[in-house]
């Protein structure tokens, strides 16, 4: 059974560092593209960051320059350094990954920032 679980999240002031875990289970992160996205309150989900199983990322827009994705196999998780916050990155924050042609999803950790 694949379980993606996700922490760290918390309220931080503008302008702090925070950072997420994504920890998996019933599946080896290693080849897997492993994905973070957040939803704000009244907002559609939106992916942040992606790292490929050789390492490569991506990032949106709104966080390049001030997110980070890593990943570290021999854990099996996944991390989202966050610097630079603002109030608008508010958001619950989901890790997700695709394996054997499904969708998992984490229950999310909620990530607030403060002005």
């Amino acid at each position: 059974q694949v379980q993606l679980v996700e922490s760290g999240g918390g309220l931080v002031q503008f302008g702090g560092s925070l950072r997420l875990s994504c920890a998996a289970s019933g599946l080896s992160l290693r080849a897997n593209v492993m994905q973070w996205y957040r939803q704000a309150a009244g907002k559609e989900r939106e992916r942040v960051a992606i790292i490929t199983s050789d390492f490569s990322t991506n990032y949106a827009k709104s966080v390049k320059g001030r997110f980070t994705i890593s990943r570290d196999n021999a854990k099996n998780t996944v991390y989202l350094q966050m610097n630079s916050l603002k109030p608008e990155d508010t958001a619950v924050y989901y890790c997700k990954t695709v394996f054997t042609g499904m969708d998992y999803w984490g229950s999310g950790t909620l990530v607030t920032v403060s002005s």
